[in-house]
């Protein structure tokens, strides 16, 4: 082997002046070719959190808290009009025993988008209800114990569209194909053949200035086991509804949302964050009243951020839950320091 390699050394020294001449190129032709490359970025994310469960349990351990590799490209099919893709591959930074490496992706998407007709792609994706409605659960980075709203149409097999502004407004829109040959995993961890379906989601959103108005809706019509791990089916098939409001001024951002489904529940939080050089503060407060049983649940979240550099961040996040179901009333509280190198 070691004599293979010297050899190929040897050979390759021995190129003629004109045959490295030939392979030469241009300024131009260089940044043609530089520009058609994908953009290649990522992250590693570490947390340590500790939680501690009311007269039940304490526990502390480190974590990987969403550790990605990504590869995403545009270019202009024609004048006006360009085609996008972004891919975003998920691995475990903490573990070294057992790690198999890139074991699973977070978004995977193609598209195409312009000025006059807005952006449509398909693929796996935040979905458009997500995006326009659920920005404080969304927001943290360990998130653990926030509370989402109730809507089961997931990030994967979505085809989405965006509409351009209309003087600060645009709709939104996604549908879920779900088809015949589908499969999931059910609560017994088998895999399991699905009734195809085509849940779907609206959104519009408007801004003007420092004031940003979004309404949503999601049908709920699909299984959440077709885009997440979770092996639950969904609690019925009824409408969720969602309003957020947000302003935004110089360094502060101050958000409010609500979130409805009938016989589930409803959903409303406040959120507030400040920025002040390198570093930004985060409160919110969100809440969960079950519909038809007698259960709230609610979340007080803190957050301090400190940017390192350009490329580097850490934080401390605080987070007290409590839940009540009829006599039961149990407080949760995770501390969690963490740290996010990205470029």
């Amino acid at each position: 082997m070691k004599k293979t390699l010297i050899a190929s050394a040897i050979a390759a020294a021995t190129f003629s002046g004109s045959a490295l001449a030939q392979m030469e190129m241009s300024a131009s032709e260089l940044a043609a070719k530089m520009d058609s490359m994908p953009t290649v970025y990522g992250n590693i994310q570490y947390a340590i959190a500790h939680r501690d469960v009311e007269d039940v349990s304490s526990e502390i351990g480190h974590y990987d808290n969403g550790s990605t590799i990504g590869f995403k490209h545009d270019h202009e099919i024609a004048p006006g009009i360009t085609g996008f893709f972004k891919a975003e591959l998920e691995f475990d930074a903490d573990d070294k025993a057992g790690n198999g490496g890139l074991n699973a992706f977070d978004e995977a998407y193609i598209g195409v988008k312009g000025d006059s007709f807005g952006q449509v792609w398909v693929g796996s994706d935040d979905s458009t209800y997500e995006s326009a409605i659920d920005e404080i659960a969304n927001y943290y980075e360990y998130a653990a114990l926030s509370i989402g709203g109730s809507y089961d149409t997931g990030e994967g097999d979505l085809v989405q569209y965006s509409s351009p502004s209309f003087g600060g407004l645009q709709l939104h829109g996604a549908v879920q194909f779900n088809g015949d040959g589908d499969t999931a995993v059910d609560a017994a961890g088998d895999e399991v053949a699905r009734e195809k379906s085509y849940p779907y989601q609206l959104a519009a959103t408007y801004t003007v200035d420092a004031f940003e108005l979004a309404v949503a809706m999601d049908s709920n019509d699909g299984d959440r086991a077709y885009s997440t791990e979770e092996e639950a089916t969904s609690p019925n098939n009824e409408n969720t509804y969602g309003v957020r409001g947000s302003y935004t001024a110089g360094d502060l951002r101050v958000t409010g949302q609500y979130q409805t489904r009938k016989d589930v529940g409803d959903t409303w939080g406040l959120f507030g964050g400040y920025s002040i050089g390198a570093n930004t503060f985060a409160l919110s407060y969100e809440f969960f009243d079950a519909d038809n049983v007698d259960a709230e649940l609610s979340t007080i979240t803190a957050q301090a951020l400190h940017n390192l550099s350009d490329n580097m961040y850490v934080y401390v996040e605080g987070y007290l839950n409590n839940a009540e179901a009829g006599a039961v009333d149990v407080d949760t509280t995770d501390l969690v320091v963490g740290a996010v190198y990205y470029f």
